[in-house]
């Protein structure tokens, strides 16, 4: 039975994958503004479950869309940057970034001003990438016919300052929604409804936790029996506390939920979004989470001027529920500088997700601010069971100053991977996050005091608790400089490829090094295995050793490749086969390194122009095998014959390993 499925599984495989796919389909028009003015529009329309990869999609993950603008020189000028649709922004965990991705359908437009009265058509080049359970490669060329051009308005033209063809931007309509189910599988598709539900309650506990950790600093606590005594003496009856103190607590959430939807309308639903990959929004936020942290840790106090508090309690004192909404305000105010900081980093997290996140995230952090006011006002009994405040109050304030220090780092690691200038790597931004949580640990534990703690006599037992977890935290940091995957903060560091030694160091869990010498025009491979990226290369070295080949067809930005090498070569029992029984041949699609220029050709089989060496590649895929799609996988004899039947992604370990075990059986007969 088990060979019967064996045999249907590889005979699915070789019908599906030897095919040319072409999950994508390109229109294009041509709208007119002015006299000489036009609007590029390419549509894509995309097949159910497959994704297109945004032109903003961070590194480090899928391939971004790419435009290029031919012969615009002397021709005509870029006028902005090119827009697009909205997508759908999601957490890829093999690559350990976020990526932007289009599903069903996306538009791209581009608006130019015409120089060349005499232009009649423009070509624009587009490069994309498409994954499903593969990845696929894909180029296309519009050619837009424009009507004619009148001379007079070409006077006006010349004084645009022309823009680099390479510029894009985001639409200020895009829409980002978090796709939880990508993380387990590329192939998930869920609709953008789910997803965007998911994003904005995780935005909603995130911020309710972050006012309750503003709720326990010095503050906004000692504020809660004042608060509460006011209004049970004020209030004639206890209906009437109890009333007040509802609108009490309506009120502050009124106030910051009003102040989310101010970020929302002045900057725009996702203009923050839109600046997520861009250095100087990191490199801004980074200074201004450091800022807070100074302050948190006793530096100074962020306070608003003293007039606005004067203000503002004077309009308290008019009653009825205008004056209460005052009141909530001059908790705001009074109660800034602790809660300030945390706002700030809230509204800056949410922003950066778009659409309604703003909003929600105030209302999370408004509504765990307001329910111990409304709770106790209503019970003033209640109030006997809460804690004096104390020095305690400031260790949640110095306590959530290293915090806000740790992520300050995520913001300028963020800013090193958009420019690649591999100042922060994976093992410096661990070695920082590790001095951060290491001295939080030494603090708690009474061997440090910064300017405002009073003198501690003893550990209380909720502090030597959290002094114990964040030391467990910094110790579970460690193995990450020499490797270790640390799954726990997947997306906070740099992936494990952006570092000082991308495969551990010296032998690192899944990947191992090369012992001894490598063989000419070697790499060392996944854990370790030896492998050639250049065909001819992997050929002589299999006939000399007399193996045969295992030919890959794979992208640096294959999330599929990736999961067969992590999840099935690693294997013990594939891995052997691996690196003792056959050559590993890896051809890389999506290289982007050009072919010296006697290289370069015109392919026989498409037509297009082959510049890359990756396009060498995914020309040879298509011509030899009539097959586009990655991870792709075939077995050769030492002369570069076929010996087994092609096969794509197969998670299926012990499937992979008995086509593996077949191709090796027939190579030695």
């Amino acid at each position: 039975m088990k060979k019967l499925v064996l045999v249907f599984t590889l005979l699915f495989s070789f019908l599906g994958y030897s095919q040319i796919f072409n999950p994508v389909k390109w229109s294009s028009k041509v709208e007119q503004k002015s006299d000489n003015e036009f609007v590029l529009v390419m549509d894509v329309v995309i097949e159910d479950e497959w994704h297109l990869y945004s032109q903003f999609t961070p590194d480090g993950g899928s391939q971004p869309t790419v435009f290029t603008f031919k012969e615009s020189k002397g021709n005509y000028q870029l006028v902005g940057k090119t827009k697009e649709s909205p997508y759908k922004k999601v957490f890829n965990d093999v690559f350990e970034v976020d990526e932007f991705y289009f599903a069903k359908k996306a538009t791209f437009k581009q608006t130019i001003k015409v120089t060349n009265p005499k232009l009649k058509t423009i070509k624009v080049y587009v490069e994309y990438q498409v994954c499903k359970e593969q990845c696929i490669q894909g180029d296309n060329t519009f050619t837009f016919t424009l009507p004619e051009i009148k001379t007079a308005a070409m006077e006006t033209a010349s004084d645009v300052v022309t823009a680099d063809s390479s510029s894009v931007a985001l639409d200020s309509s895009s829409v980002v929604s978090v796709d939880t189910e990508k993380n387990t599988k590329e192939i998930a598709s869920t609709s953008a409804p789910k997803e965007e539900k998911k994003g904005l309650w995780a935005i909603f506990f995130l911020a309710f936790f972050g006012g309750f950790a503003a709720l326990l600093t010095p503050c906004v606590f000692p504020m809660i029996p004042m608060t509460v005594s006011f209004f049970t003496k004020q209030s004639k009856t206890k209906a009437e506390g109890k009333k007040n103190a509802i609108l009490y607590g309506v009120s502050i959430i009124l106030i910051y939920v009003i102040l989310g939807s101010l970020v929302t309308g002045i900057f725009g639903a996702d203009s923050l979004n839109a600046l997520s990959t861009n250095v100087w929004f990191n490199l801004i936020f980074f200074g201004l989470l450091v800022f807070f942290a100074a302050s948190f840790l006793g530096a100074f106090e962020i306070v608003l001027p003293n007039s606005w508090a004067n203000k503002v309690d004077q309009q308290a004192d008019r009653g009825g529920f205008v004056g209460i909404l005052f009141m909530a305000l001059a908790l705001a105010i009074v109660s800034f500088s602790c809660t300030g900081p945390i706002v700030g980093t809230l509204l800056v997290e949410a922003a950066s997700k778009g659409g309604l996140a703003p909003i929600i995230g105030m209302l999370g952090f408004s509504s765990a601010l307001a329910l111990p006011f409304m709770l106790f006002a209503m019970f003033p009994g209640w109030m006997n069971s809460l804690p004096k405040s104390g020095g305690w109050l400031n260790t949640v304030k110095v306590s959530l100053g290293f915090l806000e220090l740790a992520l300050a780092f995520k913001f300028l690691s963020n800013a090193d991977l958009v420019v690649q200038a591999h100042l922060l790597e994976r093992e410096v931004f661990l070695g920082i996050w590790i001095a951060i949580f290491g001295t939080w640990a030494v603090y708690l534990f009474g061997k440090l005091t910064l300017p405002h703690d009073s003198p501690l006599t003893h550990l209380s037992i909720g502090r030597l608790f959290m002094a114990i977890f964040v030391t467990i935290f910094t110790i579970y940091l460690i193995p990450g400089l020499w490797g270790a995957p640390l799954k726990i903060i997947s997306g906070f560091p740099p992936p494990m490829t952006y570092s000082e030694s991308p495969n551990g160091f010296g032998a690192s869990v899944g990947n191992t090094s090369v012992s001894g010498d490598l063989p000419e025009h070697a790499h060392s491979g996944p854990h370790g295995i030896i492998a050639f990226h250049d065909y001819e290369d992997g050929l002589a070295y299999a006939k000399k050793v007399g193996k045969p080949i295992l030919l890959d067809f794979t992208g640096h930005a294959c999330v599929n490749c990736r999961k067969m090498e992590d999840f099935v070569w690693s294997k013990p029992d594939i891995l052997s086969i691996l690196k003792d029984k056959v050559v590993l041949v890896s051809l890389y699609v999506d290289d982007k390194r050009e072919l010296p220029k006697d290289e370069q050709y015109v392919s026989k089989e498409t037509g297009k122009e082959i510049i890359t060496i990756g396009n060498k590649w995914s020309d040879y895929q298509i011509t030899r095998y009539k097959n586009n799609a990655q991870p792709y996988y075939i077995i050769l004899d030492s002369d570069g014959k076929d010996i087994t039947q092609q096969i794509g992604y197969t998670p299926d370990a012990a499937v992979y390993k008995k086509w593996l075990e077949d191709g090796i059986s027939k190579f030695k007969k």
